[in-house]
């Protein structure tokens, strides 16, 4: 007597599905897929457990203890460590894998169901792998690190030791690929980072856009390009008598003033106002030489994220630059390379040096000793685009001599890529004003 399938029920008879009875072999290996699954979650565990420890955890293990101790011991190689993670982890799971298999050819036959038999082999096993012996652990092990970390510390240690061939080539392979990586890899450019910072955000304030891309091209400037030249330092003579020395200091407002033998490359000394103060009332006659300090020498070609880590650590404000010939190029200050993060720092008793006027768009007049980082800047142009021509120019003036070759006559035009220069102002020795037009 037939009788009909009860309703919701899934008919298999037309798939020809055989179970087969449980044997020893059978159960055995489910026992060991058990084991094997257990390996996998507190091996995945730990991988999480040891790589997410916070400083205070790390503190903690530095407490006398023999655990202590081995987890200190694993974390010292992270290199070893994760090789042994992921070759533990990739036997077990091919372990589990192979066993799992052997169990269901030997308990189901699907013989006209190859979907059923593909969901249930892969799929199935699959979600069970990635479940029990991914997620959860992981999960776990993030919440309780330290502890997790503590557990693991000896098989951890007894895994590296059996399986320490293999985490050898491992270890030298991967090397080798990053040492190839390493020859062919591309450098970021300081303007694709700053394109970056573009995009970031649209509505971000564009001070704090500035400052950004400030810090981010800071390590990259040398002294050359931010210290003021020669030409427009105030220096004294230091035989300039003590009145002529207060009329210099009241003209230029400076806190601290070189002070040279014969000419400026031969600088002697550094002298700080705050000292002359106490001598203000005496006569001509004071010797105000004794009052000089000792100057604070640097080359042209330092790095000013250098400089200012010296400048902190010896507590000056001000530096001496000089060439590769040990003349005077000129000098530089702290508030020279602060102003490359934040921007002009000004105060009451500043007085406003423009160095351009903008007349549109595509129309300036700058300053022809505007340093080529504040006309990238203002033209709005790439910082790179005269890298080919420039030479060891700094300023506008310096490139327009480096593209003629020598200092060009008044009205002359010059082209360099989008740019037209036309020459404003200039004597023989020197080129005083540029007018630029963006074509």
């Amino acid at each position: 007597m037939e009788t009909d399938p009860l309703p919701g029920a899934i008919d298999l008879s037309g798939w020809n599905i055989d179970f087969h009875p449980l044997t020893i072999g059978i159960i055995l290996a489910l026992i060991v897929v058990l084991l094997l699954l257990f390996t996998s979650a507190m091996i995945s565990g730990s991988e999480v457990a040891y790589f997410s420890l916070s400083a205070a955890e790390k503190q903690k293990l530095k407490k006398p203890g023999r655990t202590n101790q081995r987890v200190l011991e694993n974390l010292d190689n992270p290199e070893k460590l994760l090789a042994t993670i992921l070759v533990t982890n990739n036997f077990v799971n091919v372990g589990i894998i192979i066993l799992t298999a052997f169990v269901a050819n030997n308990l189901v036959s699907f013989v006209n169901a190859p979907l059923l038999e593909f969901i249930f082999q892969v799929v199935l096993i699959t979600f069970f792998l990635l479940l029990f012996g991914e997620i959860i652990p992981k999960v776990y092990a993030s919440h309780t690190a330290l502890r997790f970390a503590k557990l693991m510390a000896l098989p951890l240690q007894t895994l590296e030791k059996l399986f320490r061939p293999i985490n050898s080539i491992l270890i030298y392979s991967t090397g080798f690929v990053n040492r190839r990586m390493q020859k062919h890899r591309k450098n970021i450019s300081m303007n694709e980072i700053s394109q970056a910072l573009e995009l970031t955000s649209e509505h971000e304030l564009s001070d704090e856009k500035d400052i950004l891309e400030g810090i981010v091209k800071f390590g990259n400037k040398n002294v050359s390009e931010i210290m003021k030249p020669r030409v427009d330092v105030v220096a004294l003579d230091i035989k300039t008598e003590f009145d002529e020395v207060i009329n210099t200091i009241n003209k230029s407002g400076y806190s601290r003033i070189p002070v040279y033998i014969d000419s400026f490359d031969n600088v002697s000394g550094i002298l700080y106002i705050k000292d002359i103060l106490p001598h203000y009332h005496k006569t001509k006659v004071f010797k105000w030489q004794t009052l000089i300090r000792p100057p604070f020498y640097v080359p042209d070609t330092k790095k000013i994220s250098s400089l200012l880590e010296e400048f902190q650590k010896s507590k000056i404000h001000l530096a001496v630059v000089v060439d590769e010939y040990g003349g005077t190029s000129g000098i530089v200050t702290l508030e020279d390379i602060l102003e490359e993060i934040v921007g002009d720092i000004t105060d009451e008793f500043d007085e406003e040096e423009k160095y351009f006027t903008k007349i549109d768009d595509k129309n300036f007049v700058f300053d022809a000793k505007i340093l080529l980082g504040d006309f990238y800047r203002i033209t709005n142009c790439d910082d790179t685009i005269f890298d080919e021509v420039k030479g060891d120019a700094d300023t506008l003036a310096g490139l327009i001599l480096e593209l003629k070759g020598e200092i060009p006559k008044l009205n002359e035009e010059i082209k360099c890529k989008q740019f037209l220069f036309t020459i404003k102002q200039v004597d023989n020795r020197r080129i005083k004003e540029i007018k630029v037009k963006i074509q």
